[in-house]
């Protein structure tokens, strides 16, 4: 079992800066496939960065060139440093990975970009 727990989100004026960091528990974290995710109002659960345990990270288009994904094995942490940021980044942003076939999800943190 791996518990997720995110922190980092707040408000900040469009063209700012934050980073979300999300502590997992477990043993294995060096081997897991990250991700972040995030949910407008109204709108479905979109990936939004993935970084496997080795190899290439990946970006949803919108975020490409703005947001970076990172990880700390030694912490048992993953963030997201999102820069010039957009109105329309506004969502609850979750932190995902996955065991043995079972999805884990964090609690969600708020971020909120205003114009």
């Amino acid at each position: 079992q791996v518990q997720l727990v995110e922190s980092g989100g707040g408000l900040v004026q469009a063209g700012g800066s934050l980073r979300l960091s999300c502590a997992a528990s477990g043993s294995f974290f060096s081997f897991l496939d990250m991700g972040w995710y995030r949910q407008a109002p109204g709108r479905q659960r979109e990936l939004v960065a993935r970084q496997p345990g080795a190899g290439r990270s990946d970006y949803a288009d919108s975020v490409k060139g703005r947001f970076t994904i990172s990880r700390d094995n030694a912490k048992n942490t993953v963030y997201l440093q999102m820069n010039s940021l957009k109105p329309e980044d506004t969502a609850v942003y979750y932190c995902n990975t996955k065991m043995a076939g079972v999805n884990y999800w964090g609690q969600g943190t708020q971020v909120t970009v205003s114009s």
